[in-house]
């Protein structure tokens, strides 16, 4: 594929502690960042003073795990952490060009309610607001919802289908000019220019209006993580962003082409869409260094941790019945996350890890890809993938904060520079013009036609 003149996306991935299963134990780790508002101020301004296209949120509405001993000893089971619409738009507040990715499930929330609030961040931040379109995973978030159960994985996907439909139709309610907020005539709205949706479908029942006047960039930016195939079908069809998790460069490049094939179906062009697989860096000035880096930070997993991350990570299946040096069993398809289960099972099997293995080997980057090197060889990694047609860019996932993030921007985006990978200034001010994606046109705006 060509690459002249490309630049690759880079999403800053903010974990309250950092990304690695024990990064809230690392002694520079900021271990109350859940609940500290100057750390996530500290962190989104380094990362627009370097450039970052985003600031990522994920996010879950219940705690993941019933094992108290093992949530008792993480950070990372969203046990104490801001709800990430709300912090997103106080830290819009602080700073002026960098975008805000917030995850808002479909399984537990209603359209207007995320179409709301969406486009209310897209208005306070200028233009610079993403929403990561998830199916909730977790079983335990839906005992906070009214359900005994989850739903299964193929309803999951069927509502979060019509979810978006509903959404980017409320988007829609408004044209551009709607509000000439006229006071000589004492016109507030134009009611020409007003689209009731009137959505009547198996899932929702939605009238509408929205009650926001249309966003600065048309709809926020739409994002999506699902790897699955009701996930890629899912992208093809309605995200602009897609986080994904791959450990090798030839399973990026297949995923990079099948989610890109499928687009032309849906009228889409390649360029609609940006693929932003994640990465977990370790940084140092010698290899030895970081090695030593990675593994101070791996000696700090407690085997509760291990155990009860693989457990949430293999659909739910509790691995302490099984012998902690012993081979990765055979495991049941989960109603859970079917592509992490499945990434999961093909690393143990391609690498013959042990449960212990396994668990210390996921322990950074949770299926991401893991690198543990010099800003030259980290730097080596994203150019092989990028130009090869495996990343438009990456969501990067520092290991503990908020050093992780410092190391990633001090050392390898001047190597990136250096080799002309990545812009030394902002390209325009919403999100959409630093991705370089076009803005949604209104159904009512006449169509033009092409030359």
């Amino acid at each position: 594929m060509t690459n002249k003149g490309r630049q690759l996306k880079l999403g800053a991935f903010l974990y309250p502690t950092g990304h690695h299963i024990a990064a809230w134990r690392h002694p520079q780790a900021q271990a109350d960042a859940g609940s500290n508002f100057d750390h996530y101020i500290a962190l989104a301004q380094i990362a627009e003073a370097a450039k970052f296209d985003l600031i990522f949120m994920a996010d879950g509405v219940g705690t993941r795990g019933a094992d108290t001993e093992a949530l008792s000893r993480t950070a990372l089971r969203y046990v104490a952490q801001f709800e990430p619409i709300t912090l997103l738009s106080a830290l819009a507040a602080v700073t002026k060009r960098i975008g805000f990715v917030a995850t808002a499930s479909t399984s537990y929330n209603e359209p207007y309610h995320i179409a709301r609030k969406l486009a209310s961040l897209d208005h306070i931040s200028g233009g610079r607001a993403g929403w990561n379109l998830v199916t909730s995973s977790s079983e335990h978030e839906a005992h906070n919802f009214g359900r005994d159960e989850h739903y299964a994985h193929a309803e999951r996907y069927e509502r979060a289908e019509e979810f978006a439909d509903v959404v980017r139709g409320l988007w829609d309610t408004w044209e551009e000019d709607a509000f000439p907020r006229d006071k000589k005539s004492g016109i507030y709205f134009d009611p020409d220019k007003q689209h009731i949706l009137n959505h009547k479908g198996k899932h929702f029942k939605v009238r509408g209006p929205l009650n926001v006047a249309r966003a600065p960039q048309g709809h926020p930016v739409l994002v999506q993580a699902g790897s699955s195939e009701p996930g890629k079908e899912l992208a093809a069809r309605t995200a602009e962003l897609v986080f994904t998790a791959h450990q090798t460069v030839e399973d990026a490049r297949s995923f990079y082409a099948d989610v890109k094939g499928r687009l032309a179906k849906y009228g889409r062009d390649k360029n609609d869409l940006k693929i932003m697989p994640g990465i977990f860096p370790v940084v140092g000035r010698t290899e030895e260094e970081a090695q030593a880096k990675f593994q101070e930070i791996q000696d700090l997993i407690h085997p509760v941790v291990g155990l009860s991350m693989l457990a949430g990570m293999a659909g739910g299946i509790d691995l302490s019945q099984f012998p902690l040096d012993g081979p990765v069993p055979e495991l049941p398809e989960t109603n859970s996350s079917k592509s992490r289960q499945r990434l999961l099972l093909d690393l143990a099997r391609r690498e013959n890890l042990t449960i212990r293995q396994l668990y210390l080997r996921i322990a950074g980057a949770r299926g991401h890809y893991q690198i543990v090197g010099t800003p030259a060889q980290i730097a080596d990694v994203m150019e092989e993938w990028f130009t090869t047609g495996a990343a438009d860019g990456f969501n990067v996932m520092p290991p503990h904060l908020p050093v992780g993030l410092h190391d990633f921007v001090e050392h390898v985006l001047p190597e990136l520079r250096r080799r002309g990978l990545f812009r030394t200034e902002y390209e325009g001010g919403t999100l959409r013009e630093n991705l370089g994606l076009r803005v949604p046109r209104h159904p009512a705006e006449p169509r033009v036609a092409a030359e």
